[in-house]
């Protein structure tokens, strides 16, 4: 089974954390997760969670810091999960893809149903 590599973003918004939730039509469907996706052929990690981001949210935003990457296998695919900490920067936030988002305190995230592979990053991120 081939792995995707995928990139997210833990985004501040002031003393909040976005959250975006998987559309019915989406593999995990409603599903909770941090907004990312594929990286492209001769993309950098970094290059293609800003466009990411840009395309499924309108907004841009500032890298702060790496997490550690999580690879985790699903029943039909395999994914490498690469988190990024970062703050939102400017633009007005419209979902293109996900069917709902939230902005919460950091401690309200673990009250999601989230995706599985996004839930060890979600744990690191909350000992920060």
């Amino acid at each position: 089974m081939k792995t995707i590599l995928v990139t997210c973003a833990i985004i501040q918004f002031d003393d909040k954390v976005l959250a975006v939730q998987r559309n019915k039509s989406m593999k995990l469907p409603l599903k909770w997760e941090f907004a990312g996706g594929k990286i492209e052929e001769g993309e950098t990690e970094v290059e293609c969670i800003k466009r990411e981001i840009l395309e499924e949210l309108n907004i841009k935003i500032e890298i702060k810091g790496k997490l550690t990457p999580v690879t985790h296998e699903y029943p039909d695919f395999k994914i490498k999960l690469i988190p990024f900490t970062a703050e939102y920067v400017t633009g007005k936030l419209i979902l293109k893809e996900h069917s709902d988002f939230v902005l919460v305190n950091k401690r309200k995230l673990i009250n999601l149903d989230w995706a599985e592979a996004d839930i060890p990053i979600l744990k690191e991120y909350l000992e920060l």
